[in-house]
């Protein structure tokens, strides 16, 4: 269930079964532990938070009821609770849809202006995301907080988006106690029968203002005048039994006695109430660790025999399957990469670590915008016939009698923020999942920000909910323009929590870095490290969401290549990091320097594809006194390898290299972590970090090809240049 806070206490108390003294203990206002005496998060308003209960029915049997935390963007939780519906039917082999239900309280003002209920009515009936149909059922009191019905929708009803779908929406009166329940069950049998969404517009008023402190007569008082003379639907309903005779007022008062006792009991009761452990949804979440508990660094690689079973598998279209030439050529080639072992590039890549974790056991499920073929065409995940139009999709095949939805990918619906939410709350059901919504390009992330910020931010540190959501945002200055450019790298680190002035605990087997962080932001410049890093969202004992700034020209860049030595469990090979059996958060220099490097005369630090343009100008002058290391993990800062890298060059500039305008991209949060790097080696500060990159800007990028290449022809060779680079850039 997904509610707003307008009577979520009731739902909490009353329809979930949350107890009493526990919501009276929250209003308490105390700082809230644990009974071990640990802080249980920073919490949240009380009509904003979640609980799940199995309630007892009359007929013996135990319905699981859970009503997902949320924020006070009204409806936004919509997807998400969508999204879980769907995930619970899948781990549940509810094929039928019959046994899991989503069901969405809403306000009226809410439900007419919010986009995104919009957005998830639309997924009701697409594929890989319809759940056997929602239940709505609308609160609706004739005036949001302050807006008549007149100045917040053009339509007459409240619920007439739902005419889009042709869903059957049954207007009943709030007052009408038994017609309520008749609409309600009426709603659920629709359901169950017909397989699609169906509403309830509970037409009441609401009696008390928008909030505690709120006098709604300011803006109201004709409606308001009405409501306090007219009785409440306790008190008509009352009238109602006792003139037909089916009770009697000694019963009323016997019942109003026992309510009255239950409440004064709980709220003694809360005085001493001590918060549970920590719950992690479900028996799927059993064993997972919160930020307290140390989680062991785990390898990621595969042994040989796997990769090379798994990668053959994927690369084998049926006979008498008539694929593009194009694609048919990308199979082929493939097919020699993991012959070889040479040459993996960036699609493959990803497709071996989805094929690994499939052989593993886990449900992996890819959503977004043309994600199927890829917006770049890089991954065909999904091949058609030229002839027949028949589909194929070799992932489908990694194992032998493979569900066919343990394999999940699917071209979404053209939305991200009702897309996102549902793949986070599809995310959240099972943790033995690698669920990942990819954006068109990076930037149309920006319509999806309330989910960001009010979910995947701060969802475990609100409501202790962990997720491993992984979001894939294409990010790369290529002279496409402003809003095919950055993937808003510095809005994900500006709402990362680790504090840039102290280095934590960073020995390896004491290491928590991640775990007390809210989230990992990576931007990767290797196919074998993409592969890594998708893998250790599965190979631990806790998850964190994942943002990855993901390339465009380095899906196919020349260099941008990976042998197969860096995917196995095989440490060791010659030529090889002997770490290239986990994800790397930084790369060191590829020129082999020694440990002691006092002629090199500057360090550049930097993130992404610009790496390769940097290395590329290196090779051109011949500047073998540069050295270029790459922060592949940015969020939680790798202090301890940059660190190593700093004593490797003691008399090194240090250069930070980025395309993104100064006042965009990663160096406002990379800049006093490398300074807290370097003081607590006892070298230089702030004004011995110099920055190469665009100068600040209002926009992302330029829309013109020609002054794109002149900005990145420039910083690219003043990062190499042999003059020392004035402060600050």
């Amino acid at each position: 269930m997904g509610m707003a806070h307008r009577g979520r206490l009731n739902v909490l108390g009353n329809v979930v079964r949350k107890p009493l003294r526990q919501i009276f203990c929250e209003f308490s206002g105390g700082e809230p532990q644990d009974e071990v005496g640990l802080y249980t998060g920073t919490g949240d308003v009380k009509y904003h938070l979640g609980t799940s209960y199995d309630r007892p029915t009359r007929g013996g049997r135990r319905l699981h009821l859970s009503l997902v935390a949320n924020p006070s963007h009204l409806e936004a939780v919509n997807p998400v609770v969508v999204g879980k519906t769907r995930a619970k039917q899948y781990f549940s082999n509810d094929a039928d849809r019959k046994k899991n239900m989503g069901v969405l309280i809403h306000g009226d003002g809410s439900f007419a202006g919010q986009g995104v209920v919009y957005e998830t009515l639309h997924l009701s009936a697409l594929p890989n995301y319809t759940t056997g149909g929602t239940i709505h059922i609308v609160f609706n009191n004739q005036v949001a907080f302050t807006t008549d019905p007149k100045a917040g929708r053009s339509s007459q009803y409240s619920t007439d988006v739902a005419k889009a779908l042709n869903a059957p929406i049954f207007h009943v009166n709030g007052d009408d106690v038994e017609a309520v329940v008749h609409a309600c069950e009426l709603a659920a049998e629709w359901r169950q029968t017909f397989h699609s969404d169906v509403v309830v517009d509970l037409v009441c008023y609401r009696r008390f203002g928008h909030n505690e402190i709120d006098e709604p007569s300011f803006t109201q008082p004709k409606m308001y005048k009405v409501i306090r003379n007219h009785p409440s639907t306790l008190e008509i309903y009352q009238k109602k039994l006792l003139e037909s005779g089916e009770v009697t007022q000694q019963d009323i008062d016997k019942i109003h006695k026992k309510v009255m006792s239950i409440l004064n009991e709980e709220f003694l009761a809360s005085r001493d109430y001590v918060p549970k452990r920590r719950d992690w949804l479900s028996a799927y979440w059993s064993g997972f660790k919160s930020p307290e508990q140390l989680s062991r660094i785990r390898n990621t690689g595969v042994k040989p025999e796997i990769l090379k079973n798994v990668g053959k598998a994927i690369t084998v279209l049926p006979e008498n399957f008539t694929p593009h030439r194009k694609v048919k050529g990308i199979y082929e080639q493939r097919a020699k990469m993991i012959e070889s072992g040479e040459d993996i590039d960036w699609g493959f890549a990803e497709a071996l670590a989805f094929a690994t974790l499939l052989v593993e056991g886990n449900h992996v499920r890819l959503s977004g915008q043309d994600v199927e073929r890829g917006t770049f065409s890089h991954r065909h995940a999904v091949v058609h016939d030229q002839v027949t139009g028949e589909q194929y999709c070799p992932l489908d095949h990694v194992i032998s009698n493979q569900n066919e939805e343990m394999f999940t990918v699917s071209n979404s619906s053209l939305s991200e923020f009702g897309v996102l939410g549902f793949e986070l709350g599809y995310s959240m059901e099972n943790p033995n999942s690698l669920v990942i919504w990819e954006a068109q390009f990076g930037d149309f992330a920006n319509g999806a920000q309330v989910i960001f910020d009010n979910f995947i931010s701060s969802g475990e540190s609100k409501w202790l909910r962990q997720t491993g959501l992984v979001v894939l945002l294409p990010h790369g200055y290529d002279g496409q323009g402003p809003e095919h450019s950055s993937g808003r790298l510095e809005r994900y680190l500006q709402m990362a929590d680790d504090n840039p002035y102290v280095i934590p605990v960073m020995e390896p087997t004491l290491r928590k870095q991640i775990q007390e962080c809210n989230w990992q932001v990576v931007n990767v410049t290797t196919p074998a490290n993409f592969f890594h890093v998708l893998r250790r969202q599965i190979h631990r004992e806790f998850r964190k969401p994942l943002i990855v700034m993901s390339p465009k020209n380095l899906l196919r860049h020349k260099d941008c290549k990976s042998h197969i030595s860096e995917f196995d469990d095989v440490q060791g090979h010659p030529g090889f990091d002997k770490q290239g059996t986990r994800f790397k958060r930084l790369i060191k220099d590829q020129n082999n320097h020694s440990d002691l490097e006092e002629g090199i005369r500057r360090l550049v630090l930097c993130s992404g594809k610009v790496y390769y343009e940097l290395d590329e100008q290196r090779r051109k002058e011949d500047a073998k006194d540069v050295a270029i290391c790459r922060v592949e993990q940015l969020c939680p800062f790798p202090y301890d390898l940059v660190q190593r890298e700093l004593k490797r060059y003691p008399n090194a500039e240090i250069v930070w290299c980025q395309e993104e305008p100064m006042n965009m991209g990663a160096y406002n949060y990379v800049l006093p972590r490398l300074i807290t790097s370097m003081k607590a080696l006892g070298r230089g500060g702030y004004e011995d970090i110099k920055y190469v990159g665009r100068a600040p800007s209002a926009a992302t990028a330029t829309g013109f090809l020609s002054v794109h290449l002149k900005e990145q022809a420039e910083l690219v060779q003043k990062a190499i240049q042999r003059e020392p680079i004035n402060y600050p850039y």
